[in-house]
């Protein structure tokens, strides 16, 4: 590595440190469409909201902005690596060197150049953010079982300790059976990782990291490969052989299959994705008619609504991270399960464990 690669890759790692902790508050020159030609744009806004983004913002007083700027990171092959700060971008062409950020917020190269986008985004600081949540939260409670060893549970301890057995004893075991623990630790960390970024998504300024269509799609993949490296002989039999099905039906049944082996993680990305997201359009459509209607007067009922909705929406956050779960662990149990079959009736069921007779 040469001494110019060697200096840019300490620039990002201060930088990465620096772009995080400064708080940011500036006058836009050049205003969004929500405000332009002195017009409340509902759309532009909730898009924007719902949307990524290379800045965090926080809060908008009049056309002040309190934003965090972001550390943007592009790869291109004639430029090498470029990292610069989001807020470069704020001024009245949207462009900093070669680069220009779009209406849609993503950057585009001036002269046509290929390069590759490695910034950190809205999300992309949410997904870091809640990661250390889980990261310090669990590793505590972890600490509490070891030092509370045969005593009542303490603090976060007694607080997680329910939800977990109830992730154990109600999701895991009857829908994965005994091999239940072997997939605990995914299932326990899917379940929290969706609910907080759910609840954290419902915060001011929160980022909308579960719906965002590429974080659901990448969960359930994860899901897809465990049910996949977890199957065993009589998950493909039922697949390539259903047992009780006539010969002539098995090259209908066969595709049928095979594309229900897709639609079972495609229905848990779509799922999470159009409930969170849906919930976020809902609450910030509520408080656009206020400026829509222009009156202040419908301000009482409207806020009325959205406060409902906000804590439908905390039972929504749970909700989907515990169908994400049970579902998860509904296709490892399909896939892990061991069948008996007798004769040539096609009859079949469960293996039971001996301890059971």
């Amino acid at each position: 590595m040469d001494a110019g690669h060697s200096s840019k890759i300490k620039n990002l790692l201060f930088f990465l440190l620096l772009a995080l902790i400064p708080l940011k508050s500036f006058a836009d020159e050049n205003p969004t469409a929500e405000y332009q030609e002195g017009e409340f744009k509902a759309g532009d806004m909730i898009l924007h909201h719902v949307g990524d983004s290379h800045e965090w913002h926080f809060a908008t007083i009049g056309h002040t902005h309190l934003t965090l700027p972001l550390p943007v990171i592009l790869y291109s092959p004639e430029r090498g690596l470029d990292v610069f700060s989001s807020s470069r971008f704020h001024n009245e062409t949207q462009t900093y060197g070669d680069y220009r950020l779009d209406e849609h917020d993503h950057i585009v190269s001036l002269s046509g150049a290929k390069f590759y986008d490695f910034s950190i985004t809205r999300n992309v600081a949410s997904l870091f953010l809640s990661a250390l949540l889980l990261i310090i939260i669990f590793f505590s409670v972890a600490g509490a079982y070891k030092k509370n060893n045969g005593r009542a549970p303490r603090g976060l301890q007694s607080f997680f300790e329910p939800i977990i057995l109830f992730v154990r004893d109600d999701i895991a075991k009857p829908n994965i059976g005994s091999k239940y623990q072997r997939y605990m630790p995914y299932l326990l960390t899917v379940f929290f990782f969706i609910w907080f970024n759910n609840l954290l998504g419902l915060m001011p300024g929160g980022a909308n990291l579960t719906g965002n269509i590429a974080v659901t799609l990448v969960l359930a993949l994860i899901t897809l490969l465990i049910v996949l490296f977890s199957s065993n002989k009589y998950y493909w039999q039922h697949i390539f052989a259903t047992p009780g099905v006539p010969v002539w039906l098995l090259p209908i049944m066969i595709p049928v299959e095979l594309i229900g082996i897709i639609t079972k993680p495609f229905s848990l990305m779509v799922r999470l994705f159009a409930n969170i997201t849906a919930g976020h359009i809902i609450i910030l459509s509520l408080f656009s008619l206020i400026f829509i209607a222009k009156s202040i007067a419908v301000g009482p009922v409207i806020v009325a609504f959205a406060l409902f909705m906000n804590i439908l929406e905390l039972l929504v956050a749970i909700l989907q991270a515990y169908v994400f779960t049970m579902l998860s662990a509904l296709y490892i149990g399909s896939a892990v399960e061991e069948h008996e079959h007798h004769g040539d009736l096609g009859i079949e069921h469960d293996s039971v464990h001996p301890d059971h007779h």
